[in-house]
């Protein structure tokens, strides 16, 4: 009995520390950061105007039938119907009565009607937009309207508690909790995303919370929820935020300047893995690959080189090819920035002066550089300078074939012009057939080599171990 009665006590103690740890592990602030924090909070309605054709011929006979008897497209199409469409999200009064929200909820928008809390309702002017951050400012008419606090994203941790307030699937500010996931996320969107290190959470995030804040526990605005990952459509444990720092910096170039600009090195990236690393004399996979060059822009007159990698930029550490660009984007054209270069398996700083994103990436023209490519289990061939295709091509071989099985096999394909070969601090341009089989001949069975190619005029870097 006594034995028993020692167990009850032990129980209960440890129910006890268990419980204090839980309750301690909460944030108890929560009622109190959103009374202060949601009268800033807007619920916003987006009116559009969309066209749709009508699924039916003319009259409401289907178009296969009205073919059918030869009656011409004219008359059988038509007209299209304009239909006002309805939209809603989330924002909050950022200061001097700026409105944040996502570029998305008022994309295309003929009238944004902005909600308060307290029930008043303002007609919001667009001020500006920035499609690759997913941001917009508004603006509206009033003398009395609260303002948020802003926080610095720099500082969340992973792991830190935050709270977001908005308006999923209409149902007005609505608060929901979590914590931090992870930070510097690259989750490239409908061209949204290059340019934003996002925060990952497990915030419930519906659509209706977009562009809606996201606080800390001090009640500060940290980061602007902006998407979710999700099959149904529905939040799934993947709810991503821009951090309030990128969003502050290009609030104030739309206030300031009617525009936001970002800075441009001008190189085509890819990542490092442990062959390409051992490859290009690394102790690990990290950094961005230079595959290709812009040529005229920073890089190329900075001195970068195809296979070239960067680990650092601006006093910031590249770990992966997609933190460059959030980087890079954040610092103003024409700005100088140091950067630290693995190449050829040493570490150099070179310096450059940025030049400024262009509004249409595609206008991407290649520097005339080296490439690189690898010989086992392939065939290559002469450019034939003949072939209109081929007579502007840079000198190299087109690999004719792909062995099964061999180490080029899933890395090369037939078609790629193979320009050059690496391993570590040694390279061979690839001029001819006659190069390329001389570059072959100076490497080791077992031995990593990068590989230099243009495809479909895309520069591009892949490893082969030779066999």
């Amino acid at each position: 009995m006594k034995i028993l009665n020692l167990k009850h006590i032990f129980l209960l103690v440890c129910l006890s520390i268990s419980n204090e740890v839980f309750s301690s592990a909460l944030p108890e602030n929560i009622s109190e950061l959103v009374d202060s924090s949601a009268p800033a909070v807007v619920n916003i309605t987006a009116k559009k105007e969309v066209s749709q054709r009508q699924s039916f011929g003319y009259g409401g006979i289907p178009d296969e039938m009205l073919e059918r008897f030869g009656i011409p497209r004219q008359y059988r199409e038509m007209p299209q119907q304009k239909r006002e469409a309805t939209s809603y999200g989330s924002g909050f009064i950022l200061k001097d009565n700026y409105i944040m929200t996502n570029f998305h909820v008022v994309e295309d928008a003929t009238e944004v009607i902005i909600s308060l809390s307290d029930r008043r309702e303002f007609i919001a002017e667009v001020v500006g937009v920035d499609p690759l951050s997913d941001l917009a400012v508004l603006e509206v008419s009033d003398d009395d309207l609260p303002t948020v606090n802003v926080g610095n994203s720099d500082e969340l941790r992973v792991g830190d508690w935050v709270i977001a307030i908005g308006s999923p699937f209409s149902f007005d500010f609505s608060v929901t909790a979590g914590i931090v996931s992870a930070k510097g996320r690259s989750i490239n969107n409908n061209n949204i995303g290059n340019y934003v290190p996002f925060l990952q959470t497990d915030v419930a995030i519906n659509p209706g919370n977009s562009g809606g804040p996201l606080f800390n526990l001090d009640g500060e605005v940290v980061g602007i929820n902006s998407q979710i990952y999700s099959r149904s459509g529905g939040y799934q444990g993947l709810a991503f935020a821009i951090p309030i720092n990128v969003a502050m910096d290009v609030a104030d170039q739309i206030i300031n300047d009617g525009e936001v600009s970002r800075g441009y090195l001008g190189v085509r990236m890819s990542e490092v893995d442990s062959d390409l690393a051992d490859a290009l004399g690394m102790e690990k996979p990290y950094g961005a690959l230079i595959n290709d060059i812009e040529e005229g822009e920073s890089a190329d007159l900075a001195g970068l080189m195809p296979g070239d990698v960067i680990v650092e930029f601006d006093k910031k550490q590249i770990k992966f090819s997609s933190d460059l660009p959030h980087v890079v984007g954040q610092i103003k054209p024409n700005t100088n920035a140091k950067a630290i270069v693995i190449r050829d398996g040493d570490e150099i700083e070179l310096e450059f002066v940025l030049g400024e994103l262009p509004v249409n990436n595609e206008s991407f023209i290649p520097a005339k550089i080296n490439t690189s490519s690898d010989p086992i289990g392939l065939k290559v061939a002469e450019i034939d300078r003949d072939n209109p295709s081929m007579s502007n091509l840079p000198d190299g071989v087109i690999v004719s074939r792909v062995n099964p099985n061999s180490p080029a096999s899933g890395k090369l394909n037939r078609g790629d012009l193979i320009t050059m070969i690496q391993h570590k601090g040694k390279k061979f341009k690839v001029y001819d057939v006659d190069t390329f089989d001389e570059a072959v001949d100076n490497f080791s069975t077992g031995e990593k080599i990068a590989i230099h190619i243009i495809r479909n005029g895309t520069r591009l870097i892949r490893s082969i171990t030779l066999n």
